[in-house]
């Protein structure tokens, strides 16, 4: 797969560079085993089992008793690799980063021969700074650690208290100790699948530069003040400033269908910085609340938030804000030692039923958007919640 460069950010003006870019390394690395006895081609994002698979060195990991028979697969410690040249003048940028959007699982990551980090968490976002190691000509290793082999040692190290259950029922014939490592749970087995501990670049990785100033982050949440019977919206974003000189400009939030327009002034100190803002909505606005699936309509509102900076920098962020409040009631129950436990949605008591949705495949490189059409089902289900198990405290995780 070609190599794609990103302009994320238009020019500051006639002359000048861009204020960030992004190459993304997707496309073909080189995996090998532990002991370099096998070696292959495989794609990014990607595991080892869905290059083994198209390698025509393993069969359909779902056949029979395959497994059993693949289980060396996850034992095994595998080396991703790729040399790769950056398609733009390094010098020109402040700060160059290493993007890791997901990793599956343990790892540890050498840039041009220098080791610059490790991972030990798929559902992290891992970012590593490599201003100082990136050259023209580059080369890039993700070192993995058997997830399996992993849990066993972090399970054995851990002696304080018993983290049950130590394995899984053996009609599972599943692998141990999942509970001490942050992935996939049921990459271990589960009572409705088989067990692929599998290794790999599950999501994006890319290599990132930028000048001044950077939004890392950014987040936002509606409140609803009962007293004065008002709407407010707090919005949050992290920035990592570059600049050796503080850098100021303003910030203009807009909510077009409310009617709100609001402009702050900042000044952002070199270094990590934070920046919050409150937003206030009229409260001779009406904002119409969102409800869950049958409740009501699912309102939203589409928000933009402009940062104008100095050295004629913008980063401008969209979003869609839903107004609602959400309240779990654990209240005493007459003639019982426990709790209420339900949730009020806007003021109002709502039953939830819903479904739990379970991986698609065992390799995530594998689900293609043509899966999450089925999560469509679930309105005209009349569902009311929708669990899904790859997340990180239900059964799939």
């Amino acid at each position: 797969m070609r190599l794609h460069l990103l302009l994320l950010l238009a020019l500051c003006g006639a002359g000048t560079t861009a204020a960030e870019l992004s190459y993304s390394l997707r496309g073909n690395w080189s995996i090998c085993n532990g002991n370099g006895s096998l070696e292959l081609p495989g794609a990014v994002p990607g595991c080892v089992h869905s290059a083994l698979f198209q390698q025509g060195l393993i069969q359909d990991s779902y056949y029979r008793f395959n497994d059993l028979n693949y289980r060396w697969v996850s034992l095994d410690n595998w080396t991703y690799s790729k040399e790769f040249k950056i398609p733009f003048e390094i010098s020109k940028w402040q700060k160059v980063n290493l993007i890791l959007e997901g990793v599956d699982t343990v790892s540890k990551i050498l840039f041009n021969e220098v080791t610059i980090g490790e991972t030990d968490n798929m559902f992290n976002r891992y970012s590593f700074d490599i201003t100082n190691v990136v050259r023209d000509v580059n080369s890039i290793e993700l070192r993995f650690q058997s997830a399996v082999l992993y849990a066993a040692q972090q399970s054995k190290a851990h002696t304080r208290y018993q983290v049950p259950p130590d394995c899984p029922p053996l009609v599972q014939k599943g692998e141990c100790h999942v509970n001490f490592v942050r992935k996939e749970q049921c990459s271990f087995s589960w009572d409705w699948g088989p067990s692929f501990p599998t290794q790999g670049i599950w999501k994006d990785v890319r290599i990132e530069a930028y000048n001044i100033c950077h939004l890392n982050y950014f987040t936002f949440s509606p409140i609803y003040d009962k007293s004065a019977q008002e709407w407010n919206l707090e919005i949050e974003s992290t920035f990592d400033v570059v600049s050796s000189k503080p850098v100021g400009g303003q910030v203009i939030v807009a909510i077009p269908k409310l009617q709100t327009q609001q402009t702050y002034s900042i000044e952002l100190q070199p270094g990590k910085r934070i920046v919050e803002l409150f937003v206030n909505i009229s409260k001779n606005i009406t904002v119409e609340t969102w409800w869950p699936h049958g409740h009501g309509n699912q309102t939203g509102y589409n928000m933009t938030v402009l940062f104008e900076l100095d050295g004629g920098l913008n980063i401008e962020k969209s979003a869609k804000v839903y107004f609602r409040t959400v309240e779990l009631i654990e209240e005493p129950i007459k003639g019982s030692p426990g709790l209420s436990f339900y949730f009020k949605i806007n003021g109002f008591p709502i039953f939830l039923k819903g479904s739990n949705w379970i991986p698609a495949d065992s390799f995530q490189d594998r689900v293609t958007s043509e899966f999450w059409g089925w999560v469509g089902c679930g309105p005209s289900a009349q569902l009311g919640q929708l669990v899904t198990a790859p997340f990180t405290v239900c059964c799939g995780c």
